[in-house]
């Protein structure tokens, strides 16, 4: 039986979540904004239990490089509120960088949007348009590979790319 992993691409306005059973979803916002906003996202993620229950969850990391001007600011504190709630509820986390994730499900560290659906498409078949569920689909792969579970063929080079990813239960430096 393959492991529970859940993938995470959270977002302000459309975080995407693959979970455990590989079902794909989208939380939207709407006008919500702040705290409101971040406590309605957290809900989608953790109010079923299931996350909770994951082997693994697999999180993308913060796009260092991308600036959206005051929502950048609210964006990092969704992202350290869904790690630290990980963080209190003992899930084992893993964070992706942006790079890291292109390079194992596209082959480039660069790819696009269209890139990432494409190699969604290619590799498992699923024609799916909305480039947050594609990069959970994709997290959530990376995990499961990790684990000894790929659930899709992918060429060495990209299946490499997971080595730079700091998976649970690496030692911590001292």
């Amino acid at each position: 039986m393959a492991p529970h992993v859940v993938g995470l691409d959270l977002s302000l306005t459309g975080t995407g979540i693959a979970t455990a059973d590989g079902t794909l979803s989208r939380v939207r916002t709407g006008d919500l904004r702040g705290g409101p906003r971040m406590s309605w996202i957290a809900s989608h993620i953790f109010g079923d239990g299931l996350t909770q229950a994951a082997d693994l969850v697999v999180v993308e990391g913060p796009s260092y490089g991308s600036q959206s001007g005051a929502g950048h600011h609210e964006a990092a504190g969704l992202w350290w509120h869904v790690i630290y709630r990980l963080h209190v509820f003992e899930v084992p986390y893993a964070v992706i960088p942006p790079s890291t994730l292109k390079k194992y499900a596209a082959g480039r560290g660069n790819a696009t949007k269209p890139d990432m659906r494409v190699a969604l498409l290619q590799r498992a078949g699923l024609d799916e348009r909305d480039d947050n569920k594609v990069d959970a689909w994709w997290l959530r792969a990376a995990g499961l590979d990790h684990l000894g579970h790929p659930p899709v063929d992918l060429p060495k080079g990209q299946r490499e790319a997971l080595a730079k990813v700091d998976w649970p239960g690496a030692a911590c430096p001292a």
